[in-house]
């Protein structure tokens, strides 16, 4: 077994207070020390790495220097705030990251009265530092608000607007740190990032204004008249040579570039800025990945490890309850390709098949799938950056010059481009498909990532199919399916692996061909039915499993189509049976139940029952997936006890499953 890390300075270091006690040149010991921590810890939970990895020096300066129990300090994104939770009374807790009742793999601010937000996606911590800034003014506060924002971030249109406008505030105090890694999830792409080369490779240091200021004013006798009156000149001079005119443009002071590994030069910029009044940008350079073996060799420079696999244990006593009614699942064959997998196998069987495809990710091309096709169709890849509302806008365009583009962009993510989602593409009924990866209970990345939202976003929007596939197989048909479509299309898949089709629990059928607006018979029952969208389909069918056992035999349903829905097949399975459930990863409001139940209520009596299934009306914490599909009620016992039960609402105690 492996000796824990020797951490003598780390020990002494629970809160800010006890790192402000130690000198400034123990503080580069300090920060190996948290490396190795973050190593250690995250090797073991899984979790982001690469991104705090980066940042422990500018997160120690930070500490040292600030108090951000009064003042406030937002994370952009939020994934790289490592080093700030071990520093902020949580390291006894840090081995818990990402787990169920344990710390959150982003700053929350209902986790410490050190994090400002609960941030999970890019570009908006400069708008939120600038709330919190001129809130304080109002009420007289003072105290400091810093923002740590990425490069890649900083390309987010968002990010811009809020530089836009505090640039133009005055008396306000706003220190945006630019995290310039190079990196996002993905190499940092765009104007700004060249812009940003150009920065880095200068000779010049920050303070050439001040600088050329000073030699002017030491020419004796005439400097200082003359540096008066050759303000305008030296301010031009200055933008010739110094870099970050364009922040100064803005309105902000500029300072850096400044070596993010270096801790006396991190601590003294820091010192510089907070006793700046207005808003200032300090441009720190750091290293993705810092520390972390062979991450320079890694695409996307250690942005995240997985959790080493546990040691079987064996399982605890239990205390003995009162029996359970339903046997346990019978386990199935565990599928070995993920959503994404099939997903960037289909991507390139299109491509292949129509060379008017063209792949759009935003930041994202190794988590949705299209690394592969980016290195095989380079002029049929775009890579948009953070910016989920210019990756859609740019679409369109395509669409519109006859292009068949898909957009590849985490459920959680579309969000950020629902404007531009509607604007260009619904209103102008372009041929856009939305592939959405991560639709659904995402489990450890928690209340930020989970996709719970689409089709209750996308469904109230004209023109739109929406589909979901039950299978890996079935996301492909569905791709190919949505580009003969000649309006936008959207098509949702899960995290996690998906099933081949003969892996499918008691259901051995002849499959059905796409149609549009129509669903699947799975298996046929007597004794009800279950409706599932999208991989839930799978669930059902391990609850019709169960149920046979206990003589009742349902009906299972791929719906495939939530818009338009089969309203026909969907009122003759209400006509047939006593009780229809629907399922769904998604929540109850707006979603695929509530789509079914409209139809229902529009079309009159109906001799069914029909009850939803989906995800509960609040907001979810981090836990594995099998947790909180136990927390949400999803799992195929729950399923399997709405028909073992008389009442519309079954007594799930005594089947011996709980919500």
């Amino acid at each position: 077994m492996d000796q824990p890390s020797s951490t003598p300075l780390f020990d002494q270091v629970d809160n800010p207070e006890e790192l402000k006690r130690l000198s400034r040149d123990q503080l580069p010991e300090l920060c190996a020390e948290l490396r190795q921590v973050i190593m250690d810890t995250v090797s073991m939970t899984g979790g982001h790495l690469g991104s705090g990895m980066g940042v422990v020096e500018l997160t120690v300066g930070l500490h040292y220097l600030f108090d951000f129990k009064n003042d406030r300090l937002v994370w952009d994104v939020g994934h790289q705030c490592y080093p700030h939770k071990l520093l902020t009374e949580r390291k006894s807790r840090f081995h818990t990251l990402r787990q169920k009742d344990g710390l959150s793999g982003f700053s929350n601010r209902w986790e410490s009265e050190y994090d400002a937000y609960l941030m999970g996606h890019a570009g908006t911590a400069a708008s939120a530092a600038l709330g919190i800034a001129m809130g304080d003014k109002i009420r007289g506060l003072d105290r400091h608000s810093v923002a740590v924002v990425g490069d890649a971030a900083m390309g987010c249109g968002v990010a811009f607007e809020a530089l836009n406008h505090a640039g133009s505030l005055e008396d306000t105090r706003l220190l945006v740190i630019l995290n310039d890694n190079r990196w996002s999830i993905a190499k940092t792409v765009g104007a700004l990032s060249r812009y940003l080369n150009k920065l880095r490779s200068g000779t010049f240091y920050n303070r050439a204004k001040e600088t050329v200021h000073n030699l002017i004013q030491a020419i004796p006798l005439v400097g200082k008249d003359l540096d008066a009156r050759l303000g305008d000149t030296v301010d031009m001079l200055k933008n010739m040579v110094a870099p970050g005119h364009i922040f100064e443009e803005l309105g902000f002071r500029y300072f850096g570039p400044v070596d993010g590994h270096d801790m006396g030069e991190v601590t003294e910029a820091l010192e510089q800025c907070k006793n700046l009044d207005g808003v200032t940008l300090l441009h720190v350079m750091t290293e993705k990945g810092k520390g972390v073996p062979g991450s320079e060799d890694r695409y996307d420079r250690a942005h995240a490890a997985k959790p080493q696999k546990k040691a079987a244990q064996k399982p605890a006593k239990k205390v003995p309850v009162e029996p359970a009614v339903l046997p346990p699942v019978v386990p199935v064959t565990k599928p070995g390709r993920a959503w994404t997998a099939w997903f960037s196998d289909s991507m390139d069987k299109l491509a292949e098949a129509d060379d008017r495809v063209i792949a759009i990710t935003a930041a994202m091309p190794d988590g949705t799938g299209l690394m592969e096709f980016r290195d095989k169709y380079p002029d049929r890849f775009v890579d948009a950056g953070i910016a989920e509302q210019h990756a859609v806008a740019m679409a369109s365009g395509l669409a519109t010059s006859g292009m068949r583009p898909i957009c590849a962009i985490y459920s959680t993510f579309l969000q950020r481009g629902y404007d531009q989602v509607f604007q260009e593409v619904i209103l102008q009924r372009l041929p856009v498909v939305f592939a959405m990866d991560r639709a659904g209970l995402v489990g450890e990345d928690g209340a930020t990532h989970n996709g719970l939202y689409d089709i209750a976003y996308l469904r109230c929007m004209p023109g739109i199919t929406l589909m979901a596939p039950k299978d890996g197989h079935e996301l492909h048909e569905m791709m190919q399916f949505a580009l003969t479509l000649a309006g936008p299309s959207g098509v949702r898949y899960a995290r996690g692996n998906a099933p081949h089709r003969h892996e499918l629990v008691g259901w051995s059928g002849k499959h059905q061909p796409i149609e549009l607006g129509k669903m699947e018979i799975l298996r046929p029952g007597s004794d009800g039915a279950i409706v599932a969208y999208g991989h839930m389909v799978q669930t059902a069918l391990e609850a019709a499993a169960l149920l046979d056992k206990r003589g009742v035999h349902v009906e299972v349903v791929n719906a495939r189509f939530c818009k338009p829905l089969d309203e026909e097949g969907i009122l003759a399975l209400c006509d047939r049976h006593d009780r229809v459930v629907t399922l769904e990863d998604h929540v109850k409001v707006g979603g695929f139940g509530s789509t079914v139940l409209e139809c229902v209520a529009s079309h009159g009596h109906v001799r069914a029952q029909v009850e939803v299934m989906g995800v509960p009306d609040d907001i979810l914490e981090h836990m594995s997936r099998n947790q909180v599909v136990e927390h949400c009620g999803l799992s195929a016992e729950h399923v399997a006890a709405r028909f073992l039960s008389a009442d519309s609402v079954p007594s799930e105690r005594s089947l011996g499953v709980s919500n």
